[in-house]
């Protein structure tokens, strides 16, 4: 593990034990579940499973800033899960429209300052659904109904900077390697940064 990471340990704990205090019916009962925690100051996503880090991934998340309001653009903060899952089995870089496989592939952006046309969807979709009503469930401030994913990016050079259009992107391989280790059901906490309260 990087000194980085091992920085990150305590304040991910932290993330966990206010999880199980508030959200209990929703923290796994499996001690070796996988637990995401995503950091929008940091732009990473963590993947823990018990109390260990398995997973740190550079993100990006909404370049219009955080928000739970519907059309905002912008990255809602607050507990989620996953809902759905899509792609299963899809090739690296497909590109999904409506959250259907088109049987395309997207050729990945690497540059720092390549940009896409398009804001493309690829390789594969975990949909979440807020768990906290008025925040981030329900009303205009759904989640689930602002169809707000952690899906592959073309724009691979960009991450680590925010810059989608609310949804929380991920280099492709990442993705899929998250999606292999989380289930629907998994607990998606996503703060401004690893310190909230």
């Amino acid at each position: 593990m990087t000194k980085q990471n091992e920085a990150h340990i305590q304040p991910l704990l932290h993330r966990l034990d206010y999880l199980k205090e508030h959200f209990l019916s929703h923290y796994p009962k499996d001690p070796f579940a996988p637990i995401i925690i995503i950091s929008i100051s940091e732009q990473r996503l963590f993947l823990m499973q018990g109390n260990k880090l398995i997973g740190s991934f550079p993100i990006s998340s909404a370049k219009a800033g955080t928000g739970n309001l519907s059309g905002s653009y912008q990255t809602p903060l607050g507990v989620h899960l996953i809902a759905e899952k899509i792609g299963d089995n899809a090739p690296l870089c497909s590109i999904f429209k409506g959250r259907i496989n088109t049987g395309k592939t997207a050729r990945i952006l690497t540059e720092k300052d390549s940009r896409s046309t398009e804001d493309l969807i690829t390789s594969r979709i975990l949909w979440l659904s807020g768990l906290q009503a008025g925040i981030n469930k329900g009303g205009s401030n759904d989640t689930y109904k602002r169809y707000i994913y952690i899906h592959g990016t073309q724009e691979e050079g960009r991450l680590g900077s925010p810059a989608s259009h609310g949804c929380i992107r991920m280099a492709n391989q990442a993705v899929i390697d998250l999606f292999e280790h989380v289930n629907v059901g998994t607990l998606v906490d996503i703060v401004r940064n690893l310190h909230e309260r």
